[in-house]
C-alpha cells in the first residue's frame, strides 16, 4: 500500500503568516497562525514562517523531517526556479532579493518551492474551491494590498512573470501615490496599508474615528481585517468612507480586467475581502457593472470558498502537484 505523504503550505502576508500540513487528498491536518513581523528584514520574516511550520506539523502530530516537500506563497517579485523574492513592498525591510526558498530549506530540512502568493491562492480555488465550474476565472485577493491571479483555458496564466497584477492597474489618472511608487493605481485606494495610512492623515488632521483606538483595544498594531470589520459593524464614518472608496476603486479596476480578458468568474479573496464576505463582493459586482463592456453578461463574482486557508493550502499544491509528477 502506499505510504501517504504530507506537504506543508505557507501563506505569507503582510500582517499574518498562514501554515498548513496537508495530505496527498488535500485534507488540513494541522495549521498554524503567526502575525508577520514588523521589523527585522526578510531573515527574521523566514524564520518566523518556520517557526509557524513548526506549529502546524505540532498541530498535526508529524515529527521534524516529516514533510515531502513545503510550499510558499510570498507577495513581490518570485523567481521560482531559484526560490528568490524581490521588491516585497507590504513587507518589513524586505530590500533587494533574498533566497527565501533556501532559507527555509535549511532551517525545516525539507524541499521548498516558492510561487506568488496571489497566483497559488487563484490555483487552489480553481482546483479546490469557488474556481472549479470555470474554465477561466480572475483572482482577486483584497488584503495588505491587492493582488491578482488568472487561470484562462484552464491553465494557470503568469505571463512573463509579472501577470495578475490587478493593484497596480491605474483607476484614476494622477491620483494618489502607490507603495509602488506610481499614481493612481487600484491599490493606493483599495490595499489595507494605504487604507490604514489614509485613516491616520484623516485622523491626525481631525476627523473622528474608533479604527485606533479599537485597534490598541485588540492589542494589533495594524488596522487588520477584523478591525476594519469591527469598525464597519459600528458605524464608524471614516472606516465605512474609505472601504466605499476602496469598493468603487475595485469595481472600475476588475472591470477594465474583465473587459480586456472576458473571464467567466472572479473570485474575491485576501484577508478583507473574505471577512467582508459575499455582501461585499456583491457591492463589488455592482460597481463593475457600468463599466462593463459587456454587461448584458457579467461574469460571476464569488467569495474565495477556501477562505483564510486558501493561501496556504495552493502553497502546498505547488509541491504536491511536482511530487504527483514524479
Amino acid at each position: 500500500m502506499a505510504t501517504r505523504r504530507l506537504f506543508g503550505g505557507i501563506d505569507l502576508g503582510g500582517t499574518k503568516i498562514q501554515t498548513v500540513v496537508v495530505d496527498d487528498g488535500h485534507e488540513v491536518l494541522g495549521e498554524a497562525r503567526h502575525p508577520t513581523p514588523t521589523s527585522g528584514g526578510p531573515a527574521r520574516v523566514a524564520a518566523e514562517m518556520a517557526a509557524a511550520t513548526r506549529d502546524a506539523m505540532a498541530a498535526a502530530k508529524l515529527e521534524p523531517g516529516g514533510l515531502a516537500g513545503i510550499g510558499v506563497g510570498s507577495p513581490g517579485d518570485v523567481d521560482e526556479e531559484r526560490g528568490t523574492v524581490s521588491g516585497a513592498r507590504n513587507l518589513p525591510d524586505w530590500e533587494g532579493s533574498f533566497e527565501l526558498g533556501q532559507a527555509l530549506a535549511e532551517s525545516l530540512g525539507a524541499p521548498v518551492r516558492v510561487g506568488n502568493d496571489v497566483g497559488v491562492a487563484t490555483q487552489a480555488e480553481a482546483q479546490l474551491g469557488a474556481g472549479r465550474a470555470y474554465r477561466s476565472l480572475l483572482g482577486v485577493f483584497w488584503g495588505t494590498g491587492v493582488g491578482g491571479g488568472l487561470v484562462l483555458d484552464g491553465r494557470h496564466w503568469l505571463g512573463r512573470g509579472g501577470a495578475g497584477e490587478i493593484g497596480h492597474m491605474v483607476v484614476k489618472l494622477g491620483g494618489r501615490r502607490c507603495t509602488c511608487g506610481r499614481e493612481g493605481c487600484m491599490e493606493a485606494y483599495a490595499g489595507r496599508a494605504a487604507m490604514e495610512a489614509r485613516a491616520r492623515k484623516l485622523h491626525d488632521d481631525g476627523r473622528k474615528t474608533d479604527l485606533f483606538k479599537t485597534m490598541r483595544k485588540h492589542g494589533r498594531d495594524r488596522l487588520t481585517s477584523g478591525i476594519w470589520e469591527r469598525a464597519l459593524e459600528t458605524g464608524d464614518k471614516l472606516a465605512r468612507e474609505l472601504i466605499d472608496e476602496a469598493v468603487e476603486a475595485l469595481g472600475a479596476g476588475i472591470a477594465s480586467a474583465v473587459n480586456l480578458l472576458d473571464v467567466e468568474a472572479v473570485i474575491i479573496g485576501g484577508g478583507i475581502g473574505v471577512r467582508l464576505g459575499q455582501p461585499y463582493a456583491e457591492r463589488i459586482a455592482n460597481e463593475m457593472r457600468p463599466h462593463l463592456f459587456n454587461d448584458h453578461r457579467p461574469p460571476a463574482v464569488e467569495v474565495a470558498a477556501l477562505g483564510d486557508l486558501g493561501g496556504a493550502i495552493g502553497a502546498a499544491l505547488l509541491v504536491a502537484s511536482s511530487d504527483a509528477g514524479r
